[in-house]
């Protein structure tokens, strides 16, 4: 038996297990990662190892068509958290104020923390700096009426005694793909910091109703983790995506050579060590999410405890020959989203792939908690999917992603349909059905004129609905 089983068994024996409905109200754990595609083994990736959250969507419902509403870090983490899209929080990249922006905004947790939840953060919930910030221990694009209490995780990152490699030497900048193979445990790292921290906290909280947001830094470069964690992997056998010649020939010249490969100098030696260390740090950060949960159980508090787990946004690895994110491919917007609501069992275990949007969290937790969220949040409860994954009378049919350069993306059940400066630096349009890799443009093929026609109506119909104000984005 595992440890988590029978931690359970206990709690079970104890007669310390409650359900909705019971006087006690449910707490909420959310569980962020950052910089994470979908390179979970329980998404389906054939070469990283996630068997912590492999676990934990076991106990839940993964969400394998969830998308960001921007790629970058500030944006997405903003949009979130207030649940509202960037163009009308005014949160457009990793800079800006979100409280000047919106001063009466109430953000997810702060509803929670009017409702007498105690709120707290740990680490990274809205956008900080990585690594500068891990190295200050500060948190200065915190938003602090959403919290009662706050943790800052301060640690070594890339100056971590061990083996330091630079993966990507043709790139000088912060955003370096930098891998450290540490000599030093969990514990001397960020996000095993934040792990005892958050541990801390539950034990600490037990009475009360609790919002708690975590944030773990990896796989964010500069990618460090425990030795253990590389052992994992063989870097020889490494697999890079596979790119077709010329794949970035036919999109618009603005985004073309942005992030590209030929910046890094990542050579295809380099590229299978750059994949080890993202795939070793994304282990070492899941094996820190099993002791977050394993404190649940062990307190007795997992069958009244809402967990969420997801990434702010995806992430490029090589795709399109291009890494690192505010790209609009699939690979960009999509996230990795496990939901667990421990008194919905009957469809543990399951996924859905219909669409669904970062922005649909908020009036979720909200609606599974019995409060009432602010009027006019445009995201969807995701209930209706927790209940029955694959119901046919989930009606929200594309979902909506912007980011730099006027860049705005929508994505239906077979297309996307993506343009630049607005509309006016050019366009994409992807078959998904028949192109799932992105890699043929048809925004210029006469033959799917109308349905680039149809597919650009709905996208300005959607950025109209999402805040749009031509007179302050063009």
């Amino acid at each position: 038996m595992t440890k988590r089983f029978l931690s359970l068994v206990l709690a079970f024996l104890c007669g310390s297990f409650l359900t909705f409905g019971q006087e006690r109200k449910p707490n909420v754990l959310l569980l962020m990662a950052d910089d994470l595609n979908t390179a979970l083994s329980g998404f389906g990736h054939p070469q990283c190892k996630t068997p912590q959250l492999d676990e934990l969507a076991k106990r839940g419902i993964r969400f394998e068509n969830m998308h960001c509403q921007y790629p970058v870090c500030g944006a997405s983490r903003a949009s979130m958290m207030t649940g509202l899209y960037p163009y009308t929080n005014g949160m457009l990249g990793n800079t800006g104020n979100l409280r000047e922006n919106l001063p009466d905004v109430v953000t997810m947790s702060q509803l929670f923390r009017n409702h007498d939840y105690l709120a707290g953060r740990v680490s990274k919930i809205y956008h900080m700096g990585i690594p500068p910030e891990i190295l200050a221990g500060t948190a200065d694009h915190d938003d602090p009426p959403s919290w009662d209490e706050t943790v800052n995780i301060k640690a070594l990152e890339q100056n971590a005694p061990g083996v330091r490699t630079e993966w990507s030497p043709g790139d000088k900048g912060s955003q370096t793909f930098t891998g450290v193979e540490a000599s030093t445990g969990d514990l001397e790292h960020a996000d095993g910091m934040a792990a005892e921290a958050a541990i801390e906290f539950l034990k600490q909280n037990q009475e009360r109703p609790f919002f708690l947001g975590c944030g773990f830094v990896r796989p964010h470069v500069p990618l460090v983790a425990p030795s253990k964690y590389f052992d994992i992997y063989d870097r020889e056998a490494m697999i890079a995506p596979v790119v077709p010649e010329g794949d970035l020939d036919d999109v618009p010249g603005i985004i073309r050579d942005y992030k590209s490969i030929s910046r890094y100098g990542v050579t295809p030696e380099l590229h299978k060590g750059l994949l080890e260390a993202y795939y070793a740090s994304i282990s070492y950060m899941d094996a820190q999410v099993g002791r977050i949960l394993d404190t649940l159980d062990e307190l007795g508090l997992s069958e009244n405890t809402i967990v969420i787990f997801s990434s702010d946004h995806g992430y490029l690895l090589g795709h399109h020959n291009k890494f690192q994110k505010q790209h609009l491919f699939e690979e960009a917007t999509r996230v990795p989203f496990i939901l667990s609501v421990p008194w919905m069992k009957d469809t543990h275990g399951e996924a859905t792939g219909h669409l669904t949007e970062l922005i649909d969290l908020y009036p979720t937790v909200a609606e599974l908690a019995g409060l009432t969220p602010p009027k006019g949040l445009p995201g969807t409860s995701l209930i209706p999917l927790l209940k029955n994954p694959s119901t046919d009378k989930w009606s929200k049919d594309l979902v909506f992603t912007i980011s730099r350069s006027g860049g705005e993306s929508i994505r239906t059940a077979d297309w996307r349909f993506t343009h630049w400066g607005f509309g006016k630096k050019g366009e994409e349009l992807f078959d998904r059905k028949n192109d799932p890799g992105e890699f043929t443009n048809l925004a210029k093929n006469p033959e799917y004129a109308a349905k680039r026609k149809e597919l650009k109506a709905l996208l300005e119909a959607k950025r109209d609905e999402a805040g749009y104000d031509p007179a302050i984005y063009q």
